[in-house]
């Protein structure tokens, strides 16, 4: 049997480790901003309004142009701070998931599984986060190492679907994205999941520039989840 100082080592060395550190953050909050955006500095500013909301997780997809610069912006931005954890989304691929590990992505986020990017991912420590839909594809990420199971598309499966998995699957780390929104983020939770994404909701006022209203949006978001877990 381990002595309390074995233990306790043990626990110094766990906490150290960059993968554990990036899931612990994603989760901790449980909101992961999805930015997509027309141009690479609108995504910037909606990063940054999400940063000032409190929220710690921000994904760039990989649909908005020259989506890696924005990641290597970013991260330079917010190295000294911690206030931001960067990940990428919309990975379809190993390749495009070492360009965004490169670029500084510390987590990458994917709409279907692929066992490459999941193997790329594995190899680096980095945390795998993929799509999936049905029980089969579920079982198959994490067979394949997955940390997160990405529901997608959220507004089509809904909460339900998380609540009936979590009856096979207690062990499965589930996090919806698609429909997610003010009025619906405590039924995620309280459904089981560990974590939201949310996008289009959230990030709709950089339509007209209103970027302050993104920062409200997150921080009502982050109540509304918290108060949920409580329950």
């Amino acid at each position: 049997m381990a002595t309390l100082e074995q233990l306790d080592a043990a626990k110094t060395w766990l906490d150290v480790l960059p993968k554990i550190d990036i899931l612990r953050r994603v989760v901790h909050k449980g909101l992961v901003a999805v930015v997509r955006a027309e141009t690479a500095e609108k995504a910037t500013r909606i990063s940054e309004a999400c940063a000032q909301g409190g929220i710690e997780a921000v994904e760039v997809t990989f649909t908005v142009p020259q989506a890696h610069r924005v990641i290597e912006g970013l991260a330079a931005r917010f190295a000294t701070d911690h206030a931001m954890v960067l990940g990428a989304g919309t990975v379809l691929d190993s390749e495009t998931a070492r360009i965004a590990i490169l670029s500084g992505a510390k987590y990458i986020i994917s709409p279907s599984f692929d066992a490459a990017t999941a193997r790329l991912c594995n190899r680096y420590q980095v945390p795998y986060m993929p799509g999936a839909a049905t029980p089969a594809e579920v079982v198959q990420a994490l067979e394949a190492g997955a940390d997160i199971i990405k529901i997608f598309p959220g507004e089509t499966l809904g909460p339900a679907f998380v609540k009936a998995l979590r009856a096979p699957l207690p062990q499965a780390p589930m996090m919806p994205s698609g429909g997610v929104s003010l009025e619906n983020v405590g039924e995620w939770i309280r459904a089981g999941c560990v974590a939201v994404s949310a996008g289009g909701m959230l990030t709709k006022g950089a339509a007209k520039g209103d970027y302050d209203s993104i920062s409200r949006t997150a921080e009502r978001m982050i109540e509304l989840i918290a108060e949920a877990r409580k329950a």
